[in-house]
């Protein structure tokens, strides 16, 4: 077979999987395209008086507890990047992999966590009473504020700025850094003249990720009564019952994260360096002794204490109080509702990963490789509320259209099928996290290649033959890892669960929730334990794929 007929026939093979591609992408936009439509929508009486009592207060709470979080992460994150990257001290490697822990526990149930140890019949403030005999100031305990939700999210989403940094650090860093010590420059002068400049496009990468949860959240904001949008689209859907006004919310939020997603990429745009050489060499790491070691260990085990340890703690104490109350039958019913609707939706979600994965991989056009890979990150850049309201407009808008058809089907006129069905919520977990699977997919095909795939179609094996017998057994372990890491974010969902479940069915982030909004704080700790438990050992299988793939 001629080379010219060997790609007519590629590509009339590929029709089927870019027809399956393009409707992903579509399916993933679609959404989207409903909430920004809002904004164009006729208004009624409420969303007048949100709009001039209220919406003002929604923005600035949320631009605070985005900029406030994004500072505190950053001098967080960084700082522990520079020290494992650069430094050798003791306990240096658990360090290295214990800083990715606080990304297992979830912000909401940190802030139920430390709201009660702090609160006036907590444990640190009835310990520091009774024991020590200390007359206590409620303002310095007093974490249901602003400055509290920012401390939440800095101990618990810092990793996202040290993962990126230090990976940056490692790999690419390295020549600047040694010609600067080289020259005689202390560390203070290379951290603020050369890794701050350096690793600007890497930080804000992270400091993105970290909006975007901020914005994403529900369960801290609400927890600690403020206003933001995620709450405040909460508030108008269940507490005004006006889909139509949380809609406009909705969009509000949305171009609010086009606008730092535009930020963020014309900062990665603008701060690009070149190595002064092609050699990749890792960083030589200065071993630490005396005064400046003890400072660096007492920092490390502070933070990881704070962010990790502590919670975990104390979650633990209460599950030993509570465990006859808590597990129960219904208990095992929220094991069984959220792993067989997590299995469901990562079962679908990962064939529509590697099928777009495989059509990108084999497109001859960049620019169609860069749209989809754009309308499938989508998804994930959209808080799960804002997300919610999408998806519920697209299932109204399918029920009605299919109304004739479940009338044939024998329900009665005006069912909403879809609506109120599981269906919704396991399409929402799909688009929401569809973009986790695809980043993993895309990086084993970008490790193995095309040219096994391409000695098999010379070979004369078909398209569909080829992916199941060569490409799918090299990227078992990248399909594995995408499996573990969105099983991860399904099991701690908490907006897109909240607001799409169908009635009467509870997870555990959910229940975990529940009991936390009826002051029932030491019941939630066994539903958040065995939520930690799941994102414990998928933060550890990411470390050790990523050890591995390092060697």
């Amino acid at each position: 077979m001629t080379g010219a007929a060997l790609l007519r026939n590629l590509k009339r093979k590929l029709n089927g999987w870019v027809a399956l591609s393009v409707m992903g992408a579509f399916l993933a936009l679609l959404p989207s395209l409903y909430i920004l439509l809002g904004l164009f929508a006729h208004t009624n009486e409420n969303w007048q008086h949100i709009q001039e009592y209220m919406l003002l207060d929604y923005a600035l709470q949320s631009l605070w507890l985005v900029l406030g979080t994004g500072a505190c992460t950053i001098i967080v994150g960084v700082s522990l990047a520079w020290l494992v990257a650069a430094y050798d001290f003791p306990l240096r490697r658990f360090f290295a992999f214990a800083f990715v822990l606080p990304l297992a526990i979830p912000p909401y149930i940190a802030a139920y966590t430390y709201g009660n140890m702090l609160s006036y019949t907590g444990s640190i403030q009835t310990f520091l009473r009774n024991s020590l005999g200390w007359t206590l100031d409620q303002r310095y305990f007093d974490i249901m504020s602003m400055k509290g939700a920012i401390f939440i999210f800095t101990l618990f989403l810092f990793p996202y700025v040290y993962l990126i940094t230090k990976t940056f650090l490692e790999k690419q860093s390295a020549a600047f850094i040694e010609n600067a010590r080289l020259l005689g420059k202390n560390s203070i002068h290379i951290f603020f003249r050369i890794v701050l400049p350096l690793s600007q496009a890497a930080i804000a990468g992270g400091a993105s990720l970290v909006a975007f949860e901020v914005l994403n959240d529900f369960g801290v904001t609400n927890h600690f009564g403020i206003q933001s949008f995620t709450t405040a689209i909460f508030k108008t859907w269940f507490g005004m019952y006006d889909v139509d006004s949380a809609i406009r919310l909705a969009a509000w939020l949305m171009s609010l994260i086009i606008g730092i997603f535009v930020v963020e990429r014309l900062v990665r745009k603008r701060k690009k360096f070149s190595s002064p050489t092609n050699r990749v060499t890792p960083l030589r790491r200065r071993k630490l002794t005396g005064l400046p070691m003890y400072a660096a260990l007492c920092f490390c085990m502070l933070i990881v204490s704070l962010s990790f340890f502590i919670p975990v703690v104390q979650l633990s104490v209460w599950a030993t109080w509570t465990y006859e109350e808590v597990l129960n039958e219904r208990f095992v019913q929220l094991l069984t509702n959220t792993l067989s609707i997590s299995v469901v939706s990562i079962t679908l979600l990962m064939l529509l990963a590697v099928t777009v994965a495989n059509v990108i991989r084999y497109s001859r056009t960049s620019v169609f490789a860069m749209v989809m890979t754009r309308l499938i990150s989508m998804g994930y850049s959209i808080p799960g509320a804002v997300l919610s309201i999408g998806v519920l407009a697209v299932m109204i808008s399918l029920d009605k259209e299919l109304g004739p058809l479940y009338v044939w089907l024998g329900f009665p006129e005006g069912k909403l099928v879809l609506s109120m069905s599981l269906f919704m919520l396991v399409f929402a977990y799909i688009i929401r996290f569809l973009a986790v699977g695809f980043n993993a997919v895309e990086a084993g095909f970008e490790k193995t290649g095309n040219r096994y795939a391409e000695a098999a179609r010379m070979l004369g094996m078909g398209m569909t033959r080829t992916f199941f017998k060569v490409d799918l057994p090299l990227i078992k372990g990248a399909v594995i890892t995408g499996f573990i890491l969105v099983f991860m974010e399904i099991v701690k969902e908490l907006p897109l669960t909240l607001l799409l479940r169908p009635f009467n069915f509870e997870t555990l982030a959910t229940k975990a929730y529940q009991y936390a909004s009826d002051e029932q704080i030491q019941q939630a700790s066994i539903p958040s334990l065995f939520i930690i438990a799941v994102g414990i050992i998928s933060v550890y299988f990411y470390h050790w794929v990523g050890e591995r793939q390092a060697k």
